[in-house]
């Protein structure tokens, strides 16, 4: 199964571009299905479905047209089907304070939920093999960083947390219980977490590897829409998943020759130049301006021919590098990193155990060490031409 995550900054037309992708994928056969992450979803709008908002039609997937389906994700029906005991105990601790239930019941969806039942699906649908191939359209960079960062995240949480945590509370729960306003939790709470980490495991391997997944990412030709893409490129990397192509939507196209874009289309030139240069050797391509809103059947059909000229396949394989890599090197070990377009000073890293953590700006990243590493020393580390290369040594 291909999974290919669409992001970008918020208003650059990256659901119109799941959107149209998964049209031309359906129409080559492929068993198809676009997921909306984002929390303001406008997928269901972009097919021009009616009253999806308010009648939930699309809160599971909904055949749209032979061989593809999208799919909005609900956090509401998603709590009573997979959060149920965990938001029951947040919604109690909350009425404490003094909170109706339905206010309590707002707050116990926490940052992260939408995310976290979007893998669970992404994983089930993978294991049953439900679909040939799945489009992912994510929010927002920021929101999307945290979408892909989840997986390690909570493997760092069982793996150093659950179980001590768990039997921490099961061993107070009676004291606290008489002494606290509030019950500890449950073990159907924990038995919740548990069973929610097993719906996810093996999903952060899918995502880095490149054969499998790959992020488009989508933007516009205007300078601070572009540095942002460059940010989410660096920060895909940490996270090690593979770029394999830049799409620079509305681009004016040749035949707008008024005076009054001249200057904006001096402004395009110049930035998508500077966008080849940036992200080589990462395919770039471009998609014109439309001169109609791009919804319903036609403007999806349209936009899809003008993505994709020709017969073009959007699922082939077309990049394979991986953002890190391993390597013995004459007397010590490399840790490789790709990290384009990131600068000396917001580079940090450190070890903790046998992993790598790097750090850039507010973002960490742990990079696990194969067995052979996991007890040398980060001794030096130096950018050279966007990889960042740390020499790994046995310190006495």
């Amino acid at each position: 199964m291909r999974i290919l995550l669409f992001s970008g900054k918020g208003g650059v037309g990256k659901t119109s571009v799941a959107a149209a992708t998964g049209v031309r994928l359906a129409r080559l056969g492929y068993k198809t299905l676009v997921m909306s992450v984002d929390p303001a979803h406008s997928l269901g709008d972009s097919f021009d479905l009616e009253n999806t908002l308010f009648h939930g039609a699309t809160a599971d997937p909904v055949e749209v047209r032979p061989n593809l389906w999208i799919f909005e994700i609900n956090i509401q029906r998603e709590v009573k089907r997979h959060w149920n005991d965990i938001a029951s105990y947040i919604t109690a601790v909350m009425r404490t304070t003094g909170l109706s239930g339905v206010e309590a019941e707002e707050l116990a969806i926490f940052p992260g939920m939408e995310e976290l039942s979007a893998m669970m699906y992404v994983n089930q649908y993978r294991r049953e093999k439900t679909f040939d191939i799945i489009l992912l359209d994510c929010a927002p960079t920021a929101e999307s960083l945290r979408f892909v960062s989840l997986p390690t995240t909570l493997d760092w949480y069982m793996k150093h947390l659950f179980n001590f945590e768990r039997k921490l509370i099961k061993a107070v729960r009676p004291v606290f219980n008489k002494l606290s306003p509030v019950e500890a939790p449950t073990d159907a709470y924990f038995e919740n977490i548990s069973g929610l980490f097993g719906k996810i495991q093996g999903i952060d391997q899918v995502l880095q590897d490149p054969e499998t997944t790959s992020v488009r990412l989508v933007t516009n030709a205007e300078k601070m829409v572009v540095r942002e893409t460059q940010r989410a490129f660096v920060y895909f990397s940490l996270y090690g998943l593979t770029v394999d192509r830049v799409i620079v939507n509305r681009v004016l196209p040749a035949e707008v020759n008024d005076p009054f874009f001249a200057g904006s289309r001096d402004s395009q030139r110049r930035i998508l130049g500077e966008i080849e240069s940036y992200f080589a050797p990462v395919p770039v391509s471009t998609v014109p301006l439309l001169n109609h809103e791009v919804v319903g059947a036609e403007g999806l059909d349209e936009f899809s021919e003008r993505l994709y000229p020709g017969n073009e396949d959007p699922s082939v394989v077309t990049r394979t590098e991986r953002p890190y890599s391993f390597a013995k090197v004459e007397d010590h070990h490399e840790v490789r990193l790709q990290m384009p377009f990131a600068a000396k000073g917001e580079i940090g890293l450190f070890k903790k155990g046998d992993e790598l953590v790097v750090e850039i700006g507010t973002l960490r990243r742990h990079v696990g060490l194969p067995s052979s590493m996991s007890a040398l020393t980060p001794v030096k580390a130096k950018l050279e031409e966007g990889v960042l290369v740390v020499e790994m040594r046995s310190v006495a």
